[in-house]
């Protein structure tokens, strides 16, 4: 900015937009201070640098208010986590599913945790039963991203909305 741009010619973009040409840094910054605004250094990589005679304050509100519109927009996608056990009853699962299913509902991904206490650890196959089931009834709603595979005591599997 100003009397931070220290190349010799740079292209000026004057205040109405228009297309000046290559001039010199001095002469740039004099059609700047006449004008009462401040030149500043738009594209510094380009060959000559882009500089553009423009309120300095007013470009940096507005480059903020840019920005905080475009993270407006942005919809960041959560892991919500639902934790069974092997033995799960039906009415359970059932209320399970309905958990699943709103959440894949609003766009988030869905982390469903089967844990094994004790003696369930030697029927592993059980809990691998219980998640194929809950991928069979999700198939058309979402797509497994982590197939289930085993953590410690947990069998682990990751389904996310289609």
């Amino acid at each position: 900015m100003n009397d931070q741009i220290n190349v010799r010619e740079v292209r000026l973009i004057d205040q109405d937009g228009e297309n000046v040409g290559v001039v010199t840094t001095a002469d740039a910054r004099e059609r700047a201070d006449n004008a009462g605004l401040d030149l500043v250094e738009i594209s510094p990589t380009s060959n000559p640098p882009v500089c553009k005679i423009l309120d300095y304050g007013r470009y940096k509100y507005e480059l903020q208010k840019r920005q905080n519109e475009a993270r407006k927009k942005q919809k960041t996608t959560e892991l919500k986590e639902i934790k069974m056990r092997p033995n799960i009853d039906d009415h359970d699962y059932n209320v399970k599913m309905r958990s699943i299913r709103k959440f894949l509902g609003e766009g988030d991904k869905v982390k469903v945790t089967m844990r094994f206490r004790g003696r369930e650890m030697a029927h592993q196959q059980i809990g691998l039963r219980l998640l194929e089931r809950v991928r069979d009834e999700m198939s058309d709603e979402a797509k497994v991203e982590a197939t289930p595979k085993m953590e410690g005591r947990q069998m682990i599997m990751v389904i996310a909305p289609r």
